[in-house]
């Protein structure tokens, strides 16, 4: 009998253990499932916290007389002379005692309440963290902590959930039962035959938490309810991953805190509501992508796939390529699995690595020497091929009637020139796709024609109404005519969390070789020799210059990126600088060894800098492991420059960058600077903006009186005017 009773209390026990390991399992899925929220909210809190601290500090430094900025015709002499100085003061002093100044009456006091609140509230909605991994700010490493830990919950409740559901429905109906068991009342008033069932159903239970599927949820949920800590990561571990993955950071905090919405709205501000309307309600399938959109990319993929053939002028560095592969992962979703990329050769394998990074879908190279097979696997199975602007008229297994659910063209200003072989080959594959989206930060590199020339190729309706020549006087209606088929926003716009970009101008004067050389190359009128000579040659002054600019980057723990048109200047600099050089990139360069020379030097921990010829490193690489960008010269096309400054001041990029310009005082690079300044302000009335967002007449373009003759060539003119500046002939 003693026995009996003993082996009913151990039953009762397990009863009871196997009911509270079971609930304790789901307990731990439901607090899993609830810290997301929980990690959200205090992300939330910290930059709120943040912003009112860092807005303070500024109102408690900025005058009362600012408020007349938002409020013109403020009364604010008798409030300065009682002391109320700055804005901060304004907000700290309630009305009742600001009304007690003598001279300042109720209308005076609402009116300055108001515009300090109004001061106030659009400095916290323009004030963000910007993580700076040399600063480590303790207050940003709190938010990267709980950024990490969401993420981990987030990942841990999307993979766990099917599983868990699977436990709950094989325990949870034996939890009655097991709970009977372990009650001695309860087994006391019940029959034998229900005694014996509430046990049979027991050892169910006791089955399930037994079963190895079960033991492997019980380990998974106690590790993710850990790695939702915040506390348990080191500030090193969170700012290592940071520099690692800023782009996805970044992302992760604007889409928490809503500032990515606010920032895409401000940006697309000029689509008429009706129209933004159907492109934010039209539903963009992600099932095929691997990568989180930023909204901006989010509305660009959008507004391409109601549109049907764009451009996305978006500057450098915002992510076309992501917006791109995004259309065609929505297409291929709905079954439209044939898309095609047209590229130059150089950036064939990042489009590749891009595709398989952000996509679930197929990659195929149409380049080199597999591309007829590579055709035929792809016209058959579907996916993301990739061929090149010289290519893709060449393909013997793509037959002219195929069609195609999307046309990438990446770089597309390629296909400017409306006469050019190329231009016509990409037009006419662009013909027979239902949807083309042509990528390019410079749509618009010399003339606006040439921005016209793109438009062509996906709107002839729209080209045909565009105005002909160069003159900014038309650019507002200009915008307004291609606003159907061009969206372009900037970095300014959207990623508030860039870190900034410093451009210095570095002149230098001639030294005494420097001079002859350059007099002798404009005597013989060669101007590539006048170019050549005003660089960084060997025993130049630029070059030394240069060589100052890399030492100071490499004591501060900074890689620099130094981009020449010219193939002896880039062995001049690597001689310099010696076994810290990496390079060069050059037009003759592999594309796989290119990435390669990119990868090499993003490992580095010590000292580099990556040598590239301008117009071949400038495109489609991302090398953020650079803070310092040095142009050995300046180039005719202000886009070149910017291109390749882009390299490193993209999305990802986690420390300011810095752009020097070198150039040589007193020659050619003077004259190359004021051809730049004129096609920079082309570029900006017609192509920086997608719309008109002021109206009235526009100042017309001065050129400089001596380029302003376009009967003579340019280069002509440019020697013709340093002969004339250096007395020769």
């Amino acid at each position: 009998m003693t026995g009996t009773r003993l082996d009913q209390r151990q039953l009762r026990r397990h009863a009871r253990s196997q009911v509270a390991r079971a609930r304790d399992t789901l307990r731990q899925w439901e607090h899993l499932a609830s810290t997301p929220a929980r990690l959200r909210n205090a992300v939330r809190g910290h930059v709120a916290a943040i912003a009112q601290e860092e807005v303070e500090g500024r109102l408690a430094t900025m005058r009362v007389t600012e408020l007349k900025k938002v409020a013109k015709g403020l009364r604010l002499a008798k409030l300065e002379e009682a002391g109320i100085a700055t804005v901060a003061d304004v907000l700290a002093n309630p009305r009742e005692r600001l009304l007690e100044i003598p001279g300042v009456g109720a209308q005076t006091v609402d009116e300055v309440k108001a515009a300090a609140e109004h001061f106030a509230e659009r400095s916290r909605a323009d004030t963000r963290p910007r993580f700076d991994p040399q600063r480590r700010d303790p207050r940003h490493t709190r938010i990267l902590a709980h950024l990490r830990a969401e993420q981990t919950a987030s990942a841990a409740v999307d993979s766990l959930r099917e599983t868990v559901h699977g436990f709950r429905e094989r325990a949870l109906p034996y939890f009655a039962a097991a709970d009977r068991v372990g009650s001695r009342l309860a087994m006391l008033f019940s029959t034998r035959k229900r005694r014996a069932e509430a046990v049979a159903r027991l050892e169910v239970l006791t089955a399930v938490n037994a079963d190895p599927e079960t033991r492997a949820l019980e380990r998974e949920l106690a590790t993710a309810l850990d790695r939702a800590r915040p506390e348990r990561y080191t500030s090193d571990e969170l700012w290592r991953d940071y520099e690692r993955r800023a782009a996805s950071v970044n992302t992760q905090l604007a889409k928490l805190t809503g500032s990515d919405v606010e920032d895409a709205e401000r940006a697309e501000d000029f689509v008429g509501a009706e129209l933004r309307q159907e492109i934010e309600t039209l539903p963009l399938d992600r099932s095929l992508l691997r990568t989180d959109l930023r909204f901006y990319q989010l509305f660009g993929a959008k507004y391409a796939v109601h549109q049907r053939k764009v451009v996305i002028g978006d500057e450098m560095g915002l992510g076309k390529t992501i917006q791109a592969l995004a259309v065609a992962a929505h297409l291929a979703a709905k079954g439209q699995r044939r898309c095609l990329v047209v590229c130059p050769a150089s950036v064939v394998p990042n489009w590749l690595m891009e595709i398989r990074k952000h996509t679930h879908l197929d990659a195929y190279s149409l380049h080199g020497p597999d591309r007829e097979d590579e055709t035929r696997r792809w016209l058959r199975r579907g996916g993301v091929a990739v061929t090149t602007f010289n290519t893709v008229d060449r393909l013997d297994a793509l037959p002219q009637r195929a069609r195609f659910a999307l046309v990438i063209v990446d770089e597309a200003h390629y296909i400017k020139n409306p006469n050019a072989k190329r231009s016509r080959a990409v037009g006419a594959v662009i013909g027979r796709s239902k949807r083309a989206v042509l990528l390019s930060g410079t749509p618009m590199e010399n003339r606006v024609q040439e921005f016209k020339s793109l438009v062509g190729h996906l709107r002839p309706d729209i080209a045909q109404r565009v105005g002909e020549g160069d003159d900014v006087v038309g650019a507002a209606a200009f915008r307004q005519a291609v606003a159907p088929v061009y969206l372009r926003r900037n970095q300014e716009d959207v990623l508030s969390e860039l870190p900034e970009k410093i451009e210095v101008e570095e002149w230098v004067q001639f030294n005494a070789d420097d001079e002859e050389e350059y007099r002798e190359q404009v005597r013989r009128r060669n101007l590539m020799g006048m170019r050549r000579a005003s660089s960084a040659m060997a025993g130049s002054a630029k070059l030394e210059r240069l060589a100052e600019l890399v030492d100071d980057a490499g004591a501060e723990g900074q890689k620099v990126i130094v981009f020449s048109y010219f193939l002896d200047v880039l062995k001049a600099v690597g001689e310099r600088i010696g076994d810290r050089a990496i390079g060069p990139i050059t037009g003759k360069v592999a594309a796989a060894k290119r990435q390669a020379m990119v990868d090499e030097f993003a490992r580095r921990d010590g000292p580099a800098v990556i040598l590239a010829q301008i117009e071949a490193g400038g495109v489609g690489l991302n090398i953020q492991s650079a803070s310092v960008v040095v142009l050995a010269e300046p180039q005719w096309k202000p886009s070149i420059e910017q291109q390749a400054v882009a390299r490193a001041h993209r999305m990802g990029q986690t420390r300011r960058v810095q752009v020097h310009r070198l150039l040589a005082k007193d020659g050619v690079d003077d004259r190359i600077r004021e051809v730049q300044e004129h096609k920079e302000l082309l570029f900006e009335h017609y192509a920086r903006h997608s719309d008109a967002k002021n109206t009235g007449a526009m100042a017309t373009a001065n050129a400089v009186a001596t380029l302003d003759d376009d009967s003579i060539p340019l280069e002509q003119r440019i020697i013709t005017a340093e002969r004339a500046r250096l007395g020769i002939g």
